[in-house]
């Protein structure tokens, strides 16, 4: 009996060990590298079949697959999306790992918070967690590399570098500020528009489901930044106030998580000018929620921020996220709500009331 009950005793302590390595065998807190995020993804397709496909769409210039996660409930009908992408820059580490802490969070809220479960059943999430695969893995390769920017195409015949930046190279005013054709700079915006094989498939993808999608998420570092197409100053979105009013909302919600200030504007109102990038281009296409998150820090560390501010970086960029892709799901299935509230921040955008500056 005493030798049945510590063999049972035995098995249960494994199970226990089993379940305890498996929650904390993928680390949301630390960077990982390509092949670590190719087999979360996979695991996090396993782990949730009810509402996670993967989807490839797409090749880089060195021939890796571009894939996404799409979140959302099988319905049988057409339905609205929201858009996001993570490192297109290379050396931008922490935005990947935000994209991987984003899809948990809306993995695990929808098991439990009944307005998650309305999102996912009304929208599917769409999340690229590497754009840049080439460029992300060249920047892990030593630390010559690792402010390795652009992708890895090679330049023109007479160009003895590598590389475009993509978030030059799609199609919004493309080529005419705030780029260089210089292919050895980091902003060359390359041969032509959509030049490039990653921007190509962002283009082709979204652009051929252009009318579903309410949100498009592109997330970047560093300076703290929300920033509202257009990035060229003569042209201005038709609905600047109300990106403006929804942008403030969502710095405030960062805010409140661990008291960091976030900017919220135009590119050349708070940061500089520039053309060809994927936000604009997302508003050029006609849809109507299009920001640029420039998470942390300040400058202080740069685009080599510390693990140890992974988590909170991580938890207050959430924050600001679901403020705006719960803004467009209500004012899409439940206008009136959403419409007040976008009213009330273009009345205290209009007189200045806000606890947000703008540089």
């Amino acid at each position: 009996m005493l030798s049945y009950v510590g063999l049972s005793l035995l098995v249960l302590l494994s199970a226990m060990e089993a379940a305890t390595v498996e929650r904390v065998e993928y680390d949301y807190y630390k960077y990982h590298t390509m092949p670590e995020i190719t087999k979360w993804m996979d695991q996090v397709e396993k782990d949730n079949p009810d509402v996670v496909t993967i989807v490839e769409y797409g090749q880089t210039y060195e021939k890796r697959v571009i894939r996404l996660l799409k979140i959302g409930l099988n319905t049988g009908e057409k339905k609205k999306a929201i858009w996001m992408d993570c490192g297109i820059h290379a050396r931008e580490w922490i935005a990947p790992a935000f994209c991987q802490y984003f899809v948990r969070q809306i993995l695990q809220a929808h098991k439990t918070d009944p307005k998650m479960q309305e999102m996912i059943k009304n929208m599917d999430f769409y999340v690229t967690p590497v754009l840049n695969m080439d460029g992300y893995i060249y920047s892990w390769k030593d630390d010559t590399t690792r402010l390795w920017r652009k992708n890895r195409s090679p330049g023109p015949p007479d160009c003895n570098s590598y590389g475009t930046d993509l978030n030059r190279n799609f199609d919004a005013n493309w080529g005419t500020l705030g780029v260089s054709f210089n292919c050895s700079s980091e902003t060359y915006c390359g041969s032509q528009a959509v030049s490039e094989p990653e921007a190509q498939a962002v283009t082709y993808f979204v652009g051929s489901r252009k009318d579903d999608f309410l949100c498009f998420l592109t997330i970047h570092s560093y300076g703290q930044l929300l920033l509202v197409p257009y990035g060229h100053p003569n042209f201005t979105a038709a609905n600047y106030n109300e990106l403006m009013g929804v942008g403030l909302g969502a710095a405030d919600a960062i805010r409140s998580v661990h008291g960091k200030n976030y900017t919220v504007g135009t590119s050349p109102d708070v940061l500089y000018a520039n053309s060809g990038s994927s936000r604009d281009w997302a508003r050029f296409q006609g849809i109507p929620y299009s920001y640029t998150f420039e998470l942390r820090d300040k400058g202080t560390f740069g685009f080599q921020l510390p693990e140890d501010q992974i988590q909170p970086t991580c938890e207050e960029a959430y924050s600001g996220a679901l403020h705006i892709i719960t803004y467009a799901h209500d004012k899409t299935f439940n206008g009136a709500v959403a419409t007040a509230a976008a009213t009330l921040w273009t009345m205290l955008l209009t007189v200045g009331v806000t606890g947000t500056t703008l540089m």
